[in-house]
């Protein structure tokens, strides 16, 4: 498996278990912990699917996972705060996750579940940035939404990560092409 499959595979699924651990958690010093691993690995994944898919010439998926690791950025400039002062960010964040995941479903890159749930995933946390920013109390953790969004977000990672999985390293001339 080619390097950079395997470091995006990995902040990818640190991104889904440490994501899920922060907002399941009560203690704050671990919610923070815990969103500062998920939002690093996520950055470095977003970052290198960026890399791969702009290499690739598929500018839609580039750019949602460059969105991607913007938003992930933003929020995890909050993650040290308490709940109520990471709002901002957060809405922040999830307004940029939701673009981020249109764009990479544009494309026919991925299988069409991974796309769907994508969407779903979208509209989702759409609607969470939309309340917030429309004067809404909503914290991280509030139920149902944003909290059940994020089901569909790490379906999505779990999505990425088995694509990358189970690429084939294209062979042309008997060489191996970059990705």
């Amino acid at each position: 498996m080619k390097p950079l499959n395997t470091v995006a595979a990995i902040g990818l699924a640190l991104g889904a278990i440490f994501g899920l651990i922060g907002t399941v958690v009560s203690d704050q010093a671990v919610r923070a912990a815990s969103w500062a691993i998920d939002s690093v690995g996520l950055v470095v994944a977003t970052s290198l699917l960026a890399v791969k898919f702009f290499h690739k010439g598929c500018d839609f998926a580039a750019a949602g996972f460059l969105t991607f690791a913007i938003g992930e950025a933003v929020m995890l400039s909050g993650t040290a705060s308490t709940l109520e002062a990471s709002v901002p960010a957060f809405a922040a964040g999830t307004a940029l996750w939701s673009a981020a995941l249109v764009l990479t479903s544009v494309p026919k890159r991925f299988a069409g579940w991974i796309r769907i749930v994508a969407m779903v995933g979208a509209v989702l946390f759409a609607i969470t940035s939309a309340r917030i920013f429309l004067g809404q109390r909503i914290l991280p953790i509030t139920s149902p939404l944003p909290f059940f969004a994020y089901p569909f977000l790490v379906l999505t990672f779990i999505g990425w990560i088995w694509t990358l999985l189970t690429e084939k390293e294209a062979v042309s001339s008997g060489v191996v092409a970059r990705s």
